[in-house]
């Protein structure tokens, strides 16, 4: 008889899916018994047979349960941790992921629970690299946050060719979650429909209006752009057109000149961090306000408006899920994050604590680091947290969470340093991503 997984190869056991296993020996089993019934296979046969079966499990469910507690959980924050995002993820999210592991107790399986990090300065190949590496030679079970479009989508083929979990905080490609879908990935916050869609309704006020884009040149960018347009027209309004910019882009004063010239009533700018700053600071000194246009950024954060001051950014929307003057919940979060990182925390950084603790309580609740078990129990799970209740995650891997629009305050509407928004709306998921019957996803045509 095979020794299923004998003491000596315990190392190369580990890598054994024991699900998969078990429905071969259910399957096989089952032949055994229509064979048995139907009077093909011998009493003899038959008792002989079970008792292999029952003696190649037993040690294999042993080994399953001691493998399962005696493997460390540990989990990967990979995004943009010195360039354009930095400041609205980067190190934040490091930070806001060893405050979920906190909150877990900090070990799981009596063991500590890890964490790495890294920088995928926004290459595919960078990224992918240190996927492999991670899901192969160093035990990540789960990556979070990304943060960038293209290596999300790379990361996520892998994750599921590796049987792995990849969970994005925030990256706008449509496709993610799209007709790239899989069964391992998540879209946690904001993606680029949602953030069309409601940006567009809500400056515009339900209203139709005219709009000209300046737009990062990546997939991201591209993604965005095209839902505003089907939004914008869908709506009555009228798309006048794009110029594309290149990501770190320190001079906008040309793009700025086209989408003055353009005429159009809103300049919908589409990129984030530093490239987003830039661009509003030269709007300002182009004084597009005064001559009746209004620009309207994409990827505005709290963050943004922290760093330009609510007197350049008042007005202008933002779509998000986490504000630390929410409720006293998300006060008490905001200010436990500052004592750990310095800073109060951004939207991207609230998801990704969101995002790892719902994973964590997945691998508890499975009892097992399991891809699969763990899987299912996030799915399975609502999600709950300090600013999340009760969402759910679709079949195409996004969390139907509730989501704000929100616009910057005037300076004198703040009531202190740290008043910068107003709620404007808020919206239930069902509302603000993509619908179902429009998304391209394989998993939501079953």
């Amino acid at each position: 008889m095979l020794d299923v997984c004998p003491l000596s190869l315990v190392d190369r056991c580990r890598n054994v899916n024991i699900l998969t296993f078990l429905r071969a020996i259910e399957t096989i089993g089952e032949a055994a018994g229509r064979m048995r019934a139907r009077g093909e296979l011998e009493e003899t046969m038959w008792r002989n047979t079970a008792s292999m079966f029952a003696a190649a499990l037993s040690p294999f469910l042993l080994f399953g349960v001691a493998a399962a507690q005696d493997k460390a959980v540990k989990v990967g924050v990979l995004n943009d941790q010195a360039s354009v995002y930095s400041s609205i993820t980067g190190p934040g999210s490091v930070a806001a992921a060893r405050l979920a592991i906190e909150d877990m107790g900090g070990s799981m399986f009596g063991k500590p629970i890890e964490l790495v990090y890294a920088d995928h300065g926004h290459k595919p190949d960078v990224g992918s690299t240190i996927a492999r590496r991670w899901f192969d030679t160093e035990g990540v079970d789960a990556i979070f946050d990304i943060y960038s479009s293209g290596v999300a989508l790379a990361v996520q083929g892998i994750a599921e060719q590796k049987n792995k979990i990849l969970v994005v905080s925030m990256a706008s490609s449509r496709d993610i979650g799209g007709k790239s879908c899989s069964p391992n990935g998540m879209q946690w916050a904001n993606d680029g429909y949602e953030v069309a869609n409601l940006t567009v309704k809500g400056s515009s006020g339900d209203k139709p209006t005219s709009w000209y884009f300046i737009t990062v040149d990546y997939t991201a960018g591209h993604s965005i752009e095209r839902d505003a347009q089907k939004i914008i027209e869908a709506g009555g309004g009228k798309f006048l057109g794009a110029v594309r910019f290149p990501l770190n882009s320190p001079d906008f004063s040309s793009f700025l000149l086209r989408a003055q010239s353009s005429g159009a009533k809103n300049i919908g700018f589409i990129g984030g961090g530093a490239d987003m700053t830039n661009a509003i600071k030269q709007a300002a000194e182009f004084e597009i306000g005064r001559t009746g246009q209004r620009f309207v950024p994409f990827s505005l954060t709290t963050v943004d408006i922290e760093a330009l001051g609510n007197k350049a950014t008042q007005g202008m929307p933002l779509v998000l899920s986490y504000y630390w003057d929410e409720s006293e919940k998300t006060k008490a979060w905001a200010e436990r994050f500052k004592k750990a990182f310095g800073k109060l925390p951004s939207d991207p950084q609230a998801n990704v604590y969101s995002a790892v603790l719902h994973y964590l309580k997945s691998v508890k609740a499975a009892g097992t680091t399991d891809t699969t078990a763990v899987l299912a129990k996030m799915k399975e799970m609502p999600v709950e947290d300090l600013f999340t209740s009760g969402a759910r995650i679709r079949a195409d891997g996004r969390l139907m969470r509730d989501i704000y629009y929100a616009e910057a305050k005037k300076p004198d509407a703040m009531q202190g340093p740290t008043d910068l928004i107003t709620l404007v709306k808020k919206m239930p998921g069902s509302e603000a991503f993509v619908p179902a019957d429009e998304s391209e996803c394989k998993l939501l045509k079953k």
